[in-house]
C-alpha cells in the first residue's frame, strides 16, 4: 500500500467501536476520531460479534478491516485467556504485515500477536483499560451462579499469568491513575503512561437549576451493573417520593421485574443515542455507585461533562481524581439521605465552574490525543 506521508497507525479493536454506546468503545471510538483529526492515517481491526460493520469508522480510517470473534469452544484454550484467545484471526497478521507501522492494542482483550515473532522490531503500545485480572477476580466474588464464577475465576488466574508477559508492548497506556501504578511495578523498566479515557465532550454543558429526577444508566445485561441497579431499585429507590429513571442496554429480566412493581421507578430499555443524552442532562441527580474497582468508568465522565449532580460511592472514583466534583455516599442509608438532599438543592453556575476547571485538566480530549501522539511518533 502506498505511503501517504502521513503518520500510519494500525488500531485493534476487540469490538466495532460504532455506535460508541458502551464504555470501552466510547473510549476506542473517540481515541479513533481524536488521533485521525490529529492527522494520523489509521488502519482500524475490529473483531466483530453481533454488530454491524460501520460506515462510520470510514471517514476516520484509511481502512477497516473485520474479524469473526470465535466464540464457544473455538475461543477457549488452556493456557490464554478466553477474552484473548477468541479474538484471533488467520488474516490479522497478515493485514499487520501490510502496512508497516505501530499498533495500538486496545485492551489485554486484543493482544494474542502481541509477542509474535513476526512482528518484532514493530512499535507496539497497549491500552490498559483495567487489570482484567482484578476485574475477573471481581466478577467472580460478586455472582451466585456457580458456572459463571468458575469460569471468571479461570480467566482471571489465565489473565494473572498472561499479564506478566507484556514485554513485547514498548508502552503501557493505562486508563486510570490506580492501574497506572499496578503496571509501573510489574514493569518498573517498561515505559507506562498515564492517559485517561477519551469521550464526546470538547466542554462542559451541564445544565444549571433544577431536574425532577434521578438517574441511573449503564449496560443493563452487564452482572456488574445488573448488581447495582437491583441494590438502588430495592435498598435505595423504594419508598422515596422522587421519580427515579433506570436506562441502558438490554436489561436482564430480574431487573425488568423489579422495576416494574415499583410506581416510582421507569426502565427506559435501549434508548437511542439522543434519547440518553437528553435523560442524562435533564436528571438532576446520577446515582452512580459501583462495587468493583476498576479502570475509570466513563458513564462517570458522561454524567460529570453533561449532567446536574453526581452522586457516587468511593469505589467509583476509583483512579479518577474527580473526588472533588462528586457526592459520596456509600451504605444504603446515605444514598437515600443524599439523595433527599440533593433533590432540594439547585445545581449552580459554581458546581459547572469547578466541574470545566479540573475537567479540564485531566480529561481534555485533545490533550490527551497529543500525549498519545508524542507516544506514536517517538521512536523509543
Amino acid at each position: 500500500m502506498p505511503d501517504s506521508g502521513k503518520q500510519q497507525l494500525h488500531i485493534i479493536s476487540s469490538d466495532v467501536p460504532f455506535p460508541a454506546d458502551y464504555g470501552g468503545m466510547i473510549d476506542v471510538f473517540y481515541t479513533i476520531k481524536q488521533l485521525a483529526e490529529s492527522g494520523i492515517e489509521i488502519y482500524l481491526h475490529c473483531f466483530q460479534y453481533g454488530r454491524a460493520s460501520s460506515a462510520e469508522l470510514e471517514k476516520y480510517c484509511a481502512k477497516v478491516w473485520y474479524y469473526p470473534r470465535k466464540i464457544g469452544l473455538q475461543g477457549f484454550s488452556f493456557k490464554l485467556p478466553y477474552m484473548l484467545y477468541s479474538r484471533r484471526d488467520d488474516q490479522l497478521l497478515p493485514n499487520l504485515l501490510s502496512i508497516d507501522a505501530p499498533i495500538l492494542f486496545e485492551g489485554i482483550h486484543c493482544c494474542y500477536l502481541l509477542n509474535h515473532p513476526a512482528l518484532t522490531g514493530r512499535k507496539k503500545i497497549l491500552r490498559n483499560q483495567n487489570v482484567e485480572q482484578q476485574y475477573y477476580a471481581l466478577l467472580a466474588t460478586r455472582t451466585s451462579n456457580i458456572f459463571k464464577k468458575f469460569y471468571f475465576k479461570i480467566e482471571a488466574q489465565l489473565l494473572r499469568s498472561f499479564e506478566k508477559k507484556l514485554q513485547n508492548a514498548q508502552v503501557l497506556v493505562p486508563i486510570s491513575e490506580k492501574d497506572t501504578r499496578f503496571f509501573e511495578n510489574l514493569y518498573p523498566d517498561k515505559k507506562v503512561v498515564h492517559i485517561a479515557g477519551f469521550h464526546p465532550f470538547g466542554e462542559v454543558i451541564s445544565n444549571e437549576g433544577s431536574g425532577t429526577y434521578c438517574l441511573y444508566h449503564g449496560n443493563l445485561g452487564h452482572p456488574e451493573n445488573i448488581e447495582v441497579a437491583l441494590f438502588l431499585i430495592e435498598n435505595v429507590f423504594e419508598g422515596l417520593e422522587v421519580p427515579f429513571i433506570i436506562a441502558g442496554r438490554n436489561p436482564n429480566q430480574k431487573i425488568i421485574k423489579a422495576c416494574s412493581i415499583n410506581v416510582n421507578i421507569q426502565l427506559v430499555e435501549n434508548p437511542g443515542e439522543h434519547e440518553m443524552s437528553e435523560l442524562i442532562r435533564n436528571a438532576h441527580i446520577h446515582v452512580m455507585p459501583t462495587f468493583q474497582e476498576s479502570g475509570l468508568k466513563l458513564k462517570l465522565l458522561y454524567a460529570l461533562y453533561s449532567g446536574r449532580f453526581v452522586l457516587v460511592n468511593q469505589s467509583m472514583l476509583y483512579g479518577t481524581g474527580l473526588d472533588e466534583i462528586c457526592v459520596v455516599a456509600e451504605t444504603a442509608n446515605e444514598f437515600r439521605a443524599s439523595i433527599q438532599d440533593l433533590m432540594k438543592v439547585p445545581f449552580a453556575e459554581s458546581n459547572i465552574s469547578q466541574r470545566k476547571h479540573l475537567l479540564n485538566q485531566q480529561y481534555n480530549n485533545k490533550e490527551k490525543a497529543k500525549r498519545l501522539n508524542e507516544i506514536i511518533k517517538s521512536r523509543d
